[in-house]
């Protein structure tokens, strides 16, 4: 969900409304509101009759979203983590009535700008991570009890970090003298670990992706997401998802190959050719930024835009 700092302009924004199709009349689904980029896009295509569901966990992006499209009786926002989707859209009377889905993966630059919010290792601030800072526990009380062990997995897991047991170890010996509670110094703490530096990426960008992945459930949440978002589209109802990172890419591109290809079935049992039909069918290739885009928004780079259509 990374944008445009200032303008606050999702990226591959044009490409992802457009690849929804969009109905005047349609009924549509934006999971992860974030600032309301996507969602203006999407009314701006919107008939009279049409309507846009937005939902998104952050308290700040609910107080966006009330200021912003108060007076379009065509919008609707929830304050809800988007694996709830399915249950959101059952409650609203639109089971597989759904005519797009869009799922902005990841934290937002204003997440990411805000230093109270501690998503940042280059600005102090309170060390929370949480994408809804009332639900679960914040970074720093994890990093407080979390068994080193553990520790050491979900940076390996969630942050492909290949100094993991030096950073783990390294949190938990610091813990012994005093509190971690604060970005910059958990930033410090890792950069001091690691003995080679990556070059053109700061040393701790690793960890605290992994470790707010953990917080946060974010792979969990997304295969919860993507099915409960098949579960509602309508027959020729587009789902497109913006990931950024290849943990979530590459998630998603499964899940999308695998619902394309339908019921794996053995070659010598006998089927009719209705059984055999794909439910959902994928919509082009990947779509990544041009270069224009990455230079006025270096945080587009990782950025992968997949879409399925359910066909039956």
């Amino acid at each position: 969900m990374e944008e445009l700092h200032g303008q606050h302009r999702p990226v591959l924004l044009s490409e992802a409304v457009e690849a929804l199709a969009i109905k005047q009349d349609g009924f549509y689904l934006d999971g992860t509101f974030g600032r309301g980029g996507h969602s203006a896009e999407i009314l701006k295509k919107l008939g009279k009759t049409g309507k846009l569901l937005a939902m998104d966990q952050d308290p700040l992006a609910i107080e966006v979203a009330e200021l912003k499209f108060a007076d379009d009786l065509r919008f609707e926002i929830v304050r809800n983590n988007f694996e709830s989707l399915e249950e959101v859209v059952s409650s609203h009377g639109m089971a597989q009535r759904v005519d797009g889905v869009l799922l902005d993966i990841g934290v937002s630059s204003p997440q990411l700008d805000d230093a109270t919010r501690g998503f940042s290792f280059i600005k102090p601030g309170p060390l929370d991570m949480r994408m809804n800072p009332h639900v679960g526990q914040s970074a720093a009380e994890w990093l407080a009890t979390v068994e080193e062990y553990d520790l050491t997995t979900v940076l390996m897991h969630f942050g492909e970090e290949k100094f993991a047991r030096r950073i783990a170890n390294a949190i938990v010996e610091t813990r012994k003298e005093t509190v971690i509670d604060d970005t910059v110094q958990l930033a410090n703490i890792i950069e001091a670990a690691i003995p080679v530096k990556p070059k053109n990426k700061h040393p701790a960008t690793k960890s605290f992706q992994a470790i707010r992945i953990h917080i946060n459930r974010e792979l969990e949440v997304l295969e919860n997401a993507l099915r409960a978002s098949l579960n509602v589209l309508a027959v020729g109802g587009r789902l497109a998802v913006i990931s950024f990172h290849s943990l979530e890419d590459r998630m998603v591109k499964r899940f999308f190959r695998k619902m394309s290809r339908g019921p794996q079935i053995p070659k010598d049992i006998p089927v009719l050719a209705k059984d055999l039909e794909q439910p959902y069918r994928l919509i082009g290739k990947a779509i990544k930024p041009g270069k224009k885009e990455v230079q006025e928004n270096p945080r587009s780079r990782s950025s992968v835009l997949r879409v399925i259509e359910r066909v039956k």
